[in-house]
Order: structure tokens, then C-alpha cells, then sequence
């Protein structure tokens, strides 16, 4: 059974840095594209970055530069480097695991992940 459990998420000023964690488990970590996604108040969940299993990446626009997606598949973890962070930022992040494994050219579909983590809080203040 899969298992995801996301950490890291604190409330911290605009500028500030944080880093989420995502523990997985109950499959073969390292075979399957792994995403973070977000999802504020009012609006529909959003992709942040994916990365494939051969390590490329791929971010949306807003966090180009100030976000990184990394995986140590040692430890079957995913990580997101959060700097620069904005009032903008601020939502509940959730990371997933695509739906099959293979590459998956680092989707940010949504609709393409089908196990999810519960998700945790992040709030930036100005």
C-alpha cells in the first residue's frame, strides 16, 4: 500500500526559507515521477514542480528560481527547497506519486498522480 507522509510546513515571513519533506513508502521508490502540488482557499489544486525518475525536473513559472524538487531514493524521500517565499505562496502542499511508473517527462497534471499525501500548511505573512 502506498504511503505518503508530507512535513515541514510552518508559518514564516515573505524572504524566508523552507524546506517540505515527503516520506514515501509500500512501493519501488526510485521507478516512479514524483510531484508537489498546492492547492489555497477558493482554488483548484496546482501543480509546483515534478521530477522524473531520471532526475529532470520541471517547476511553474511562479516558482522558477526561488523553488527545488530533489529525491534521495536511498531514504525514499522527496524534498522542496523553498526560498524567497512570497504571501502567494501560501497553501496547503500535497506531494504525489504518478500513476504509473516509468517516466512521465515530469508532468504537473494533476489528473496524471493517483496517490496522495495529506498534505501540509504553509503560510507566508508579509
Amino acid at each position: 500500500q502506498v504511503h505518503l507522509v508530507e512535513s515541514g510546513g510552518d508559518s514564516v515571513q515573505a524572504g524566508g526559507s523552507l524546506r517540505l519533506s515527503c516520506a514515501a513508502s509500500g512501493y519501488t521508490y526510485s521507478v516512479y515521477c514524483m510531484g508537489w502540488f498546492r492547492q489555497a482557499p477558493g482554488k483548484e489544486r496546482e501543480g509546483v514542480a515534478a521530477i522524473d525518475i531520471d532526475g529532470s525536473t520541471r517547476y511553474t513559472e511562479s516558482v522558477k528560481g526561488r523553488f527545488t524538487i530533489s529525491k534521495d531514493n536511498a531514504k525514499n524521500t522527496l524534498y522542496l527547497q523553498m526560498n524567497v517565499l512570497k504571501p502567494e505562496d501560501t497553501a496547503m502542499y500535497y506531494c504525489a506519486r504518478e500513476s504509473t511508473s516509468g517516466r512521465c517527462g515530469a508532468t504537473m497534471a494533476p489528473w496524471r498522480y493517483s496517490d496522495w499525501g495529506q498534505g501540509t500548511q504553509v503560510t507566508v505573512s508579509s
